[in-house]
């Protein structure tokens, strides 16, 4: 009987996997983990519960420094360098496929899986593995795109292609607690939604206000503390200048941002770094893909071209808008496949 584990977050998604994988057979073992010293005690006990309803061995997992390490400090040091991180791509590569799945082999396990939406395919003619989207609403390998050849090769998603509804149904099939238990937030770590609170308060810092400005530097007005704004934002801005206008950049060096109507953010051109590659080893001339700038974004045709070894250059057949930096490239083939991605790193000025 091959064995697996499952990394339950007290949630329905993951509670449902590990009662999917159950009934195909598997020896199954559960594993929550504890990444913050804040982390609520219910999320840990309704695993415990849900494990025990299903029958199956459940463990906890202390990973809050090394979460601290890889995903909180990423996370606060891009805010405050002008950034918009993506500490979900983090977490997976370094702590759930990383230290998690490390501990599941260590205990014989052929296999970790999670309640990603998500696919994981053999492709033959290229001999690799490979995230292919799921056909949910709820696709997730864009928060994934980042997993090595050895992650992938371990990885289970038994909800692939499934909608949430059918989720919930099924954890009522099996009687578990969580069936109708609220969705959790995008960022785990973020409880109240408000990250510039969050960093705030992990840092002992308070925001500094600092000046909005346009392409030229003119004082547009005040704004409270770069950490509080994103490239792309337009509401909340707190200032009226009579046009919609957006963040076109933030300077964390001046502690300035520059603000601009939408034409101003009109972009071609980005440049990646960070890069990642799941089809092949790395990128060594143009092709043509199909690229995600944001998780809830479709995909656009475009270009990718090699740098170097860790950077490329990615040209949209599309303009597009304010592209954010620290966010994610997921480049993608016309099947759905994750071909790999990098971190969006600058704007290249046209």
């Amino acid at each position: 009987m091959k064995k697996v584990m499952v990394g339950m977050s007290g949630g329905v998604d993951s509670s449902v996997t590990a009662a999917l994988l159950l009934e195909e057979g598997y020896e199954v073992i559960g594993a929550t983990l504890k990444l913050l010293n804040s982390d609520a005690q219910s999320t840990v006990e309704d695993a415990k519960e849900v494990a025990s309803r299903l029958g199956i061995k459940h463990v906890v997992l202390d990973f809050k420094k090394e979460f601290s390490d890889y995903v909180v400090n990423y996370f606060i040091d891009e805010y405050l360098s002008g950034r918009t991180p993506n500490p979900c791509t983090v977490c997976n590569m370094k702590i759930k496929f990383g230290l998690m799945l490390d501990y599941a082999l260590e205990q014989g396990c052929t296999h970790l899986a999670t309640g990603h939406y998500a696919n994981v395919i053999y492709d033959e003619n290229l001999n690799r593995w490979l995230l292919k989207k799921s056909n949910s609403s709820k696709d997730q390998t864009y928060f994934l795109y980042g997993l090595s050849q050895h992650q992938l090769s371990h990885a289970i998603f038994p909800l692939a292609n499934l909608e949430k509804p059918r989720v919930r149904e099924l954890a009522e099939k099996y009687d578990l607690c969580v069936a109708h238990k609220k969705e959790s937030q995008d960022i785990c770590f973020i409880k109240n939604g408000n990250h510039a609170q969050f960093i705030e308060e992990y840092k002992g810092i308070k925001s500094a206000f600092g000046d909005f400005v346009d392409d030229s530097g003119n004082l547009l007005g005040i704004h409270k503390g770069i950490i509080k704004y994103t490239v792309g934002q337009r509401r909340h801005l707190g200032v009226s200048l009579g046009v919609n206008m957006y963040v076109k950049s933030i300077n964390a060096a001046d502690n300035s941002i520059t603000l601009s109507e939408r034409l101003g953010g009109r972009c071609q051109t980005i440049i990646g770094s960070h890069v990642s590659c799941a089809a092949f080893e790395s990128f060594e001339s143009e092709i043509k893909v199909l690229v995600k700038t944001r998780s809830r974004a479709k995909e656009i045709p475009c270009k990718v071209s090699p740098l170097d070894k860790n950077r490329v250059k990615i040209k949209f057949e599309d303009p597009q808008y304010f592209p954010a930096p620290g966010q994610s490239a997921v480049f993608y083939d016309e099947r759905g496949c994750v071909l790999g991605g990098a971190r969006i790193e600058d704007v290249e000025k046209e």
